[in-house]
């Protein structure tokens, strides 16, 4: 919004939001490496501080599109690894029977992000314009930050220094398949995101509230999955939910099917998601989790720009139906690969698996 407002076109606002994401996917892993080599405290702090200042500098400094668009891929790629940090920590926090649980928790939580952000920014826009709106963001950002970064736990988190070269974590056919299928997952939810505002016209307040009840399904699939032990078979079935939720989606229409659909849809996406984290843990040495975390985000980001693309393509030809029918497919092929490839991940249900994996 801030970038359409100041350069009066949404063309150079998608070339920033690009630049962004393209800096957050290549960056992601190469910071998040860096949490064993240099110490927790010391890169979560100089990010936020290259992060923080770009988003300040974009807010209150008239900028061109050449200029705005370095600031861009710089605040990206200094994203603060937070989600790397975490999840690595977390096996620490509690045992190993409880961890599959923890990850299902963080997962559920995300989803407030969904619910609360899009609507708190936008009225923060309308009521105060975008650049006083930015730097309330980049205030957020800060204290959030720093509240993360002097917790006891995270200060005193120590990750052993990785002897393996970078990238050879993709070796380890557990992270691969992670990799892809939540790449896949991510980009159905971004097609969806694109045919819903489609199906509504742009502006909506239906769109907002189907995509936030969406998100509340996700917020209960999350608590609830807590409690059941990973299986091979467990990524699968959880990403066979969200396909069957977009399925009926896409065979139907009005407020009311849809957020029914949608509720279904997200019953499985928390889930799928607390799924890659438990995996990630339980397949890969304590040194090498933040680089893992950091590529599984960059394939999300992958497959968030695929999928709205795709999905772009689709609402061109044949409206929000045809969107619809892409997030579908998207998800279902998740699925696929997921129940083709379940022995490359370990049986987290198992004691002896999970020993033997660490």
């Amino acid at each position: 919004m801030h970038v359409e407002h100041s350069q009066g076109n949404y063309t150079s606002a998608g070339l920033v939001l690009a630049a962004f994401s393209i800096g957050t996917a290549v960056a992601g892993p190469i910071v998040s490496r860096q949490l064993s080599r240099f110490g927790t405290m010391p890169v979560l702090l100089v990010t936020l501080i290259l992060a923080v200042s770009s988003v300040v500098i974009l807010a209150v400094v008239p900028l061109s599109l050449p200029a705005m668009l370095i600031l861009g891929a710089l605040g990206g790629a200094a994203t603060p690894p937070i989600i790397p940090a975490v999840r690595s920590l977390y096996p620490q926090l509690v045992p190993q029977n409880q961890l599959t649980r923890l990850f299902s928790l963080d997962a559920a939580l995300q989803e407030i992000i969904w619910v609360i952000g899009p609507v708190a920014i936008t009225l923060l826009v309308t009521l105060l314009g975008s650049s006083t709106a930015l730097l309330i963001v980049a205030t957020i950002q800060v204290v959030g930050g720093l509240i993360f970064t002097f917790a006891p736990h995270v200060r005193r988190l120590r990750i052993p220094a990785t002897s393996s070269g970078f990238g050879k974590v993709l070796r380890n056919s557990s992270v691969v398949l992670m990799f892809v299928t939540s790449m896949f997952l991510i980009g159905g939810f971004a097609a969806v995101e694109a045919a819903i505002v489609a199906s509504f016209g742009e502006g909506s307040l239906n769109a907002g509230l189907v995509l936030g009840i969406c998100s509340i399904g996700s917020l209960l699939g999350g608590l609830i999955s807590g409690q059941r032990p990973l299986t091979r078979w467990s990524m699968a079935l959880r990403l066979v939910v969200v396909t069957a939720g977009f399925g009926i989606a896409a065979a139907t229409s009005g407020f009311w099917a849809l957020s029914i659909a949608l509720f279904i849809a997200g019953l499985g996406c928390a889930p799928a998601l607390a799924a890659v984290s438990s995996v990630i843990a339980g397949s890969v040495d304590f040194s090498d989790t933040a680089e893992a975390y950091g590529w599984i985000g960059t394939g999300q980001l992958l497959g968030a720009s695929v999928g709205s693309a795709l999905a772009g393509v689709a609402i061109d030809h044949a409206g929000g139906q045809g969107g619809l029918l892409v997030s579908c497919g998207i998800v279902a092929v998740a699925a696929v690969i997921a129940a083709l490839f379940r022995r490359a991940q370990p049986d987290l249900s198992s004691p002896v698996e999970i020993i033997e994996a660490h």
